[in-house]
């Protein structure tokens, strides 16, 4: 079990949850995050969700954790104003996450792949990455911001760290 982490006024912090690396896990992570994000804004949470899909399937397409045995993890936060979701990788990929500058409009507009970062990148406020060791390819956490409205209605419900089940490799 994880431990604790401290949490500032107003900062919700849900404990991590670990999936199996693989694209048939990406419904349950979606029914875990949309449970999770249960009384949020629906289009909040539909955003949040569509997102998380893209990261999560990052994660299994372009490292390790789409390996045999490989894992994703899921860290979710709400502090004041915004949700932040983010999602670590088992590394392997040789590389970093990055949006590819390096085509025309019109072949984005054809391309098949490589427009979830894009997608990212347009529907939240902020993103990034960090490498958990660098030198060694051992991880990267990739995470994502959004805005809840000022006035929208939020949970008052959630204590400063909510515990879940953790679901481990089957």
């Amino acid at each position: 079990m994880s431990a604790l982490h401290p949490a500032r006024p107003g900062t919700t912090v849900w404990e991590p949850r670990t999936y199996p690396g693989t694209l048939t896990h990406l419904s349950t992570a979606r029914a875990d995050l949309s449970r999770d994000l249960a009384g949020f804004d629906c289009d909040l949470v539909g955003t949040v969700l569509l997102c998380a899909s893209e990261l999560f399937a990052n994660c299994v397409e372009y490292t390790d954790s789409g390996h045999r045995d490989g894992e994703v993890m899921r860290f979710l936060a709400w502090e004041n104003s915004r949700i932040r979701i983010g999602f670590t990788d088992a590394g392997g990929s040789g590389g970093l996450p990055r949006i590819p500058a390096e085509r025309s409009d019109d072949e984005w507009a054809w391309a098949e792949g490589q427009r979830g970062l894009l997608m990212v990148d347009t529907l939240s406020t902020a993103w990034g990455y960090l490498s958990s060791a660098p030198w060694a390819d051992l991880g990267t956490h990739v995470w994502a911001e959004f805005p809840i409205p000022p006035g929208t209605p939020t949970p008052q419900h959630l204590a400063a760290y909510v515990f879940t089940t953790l679901h481990r490799g089957a």
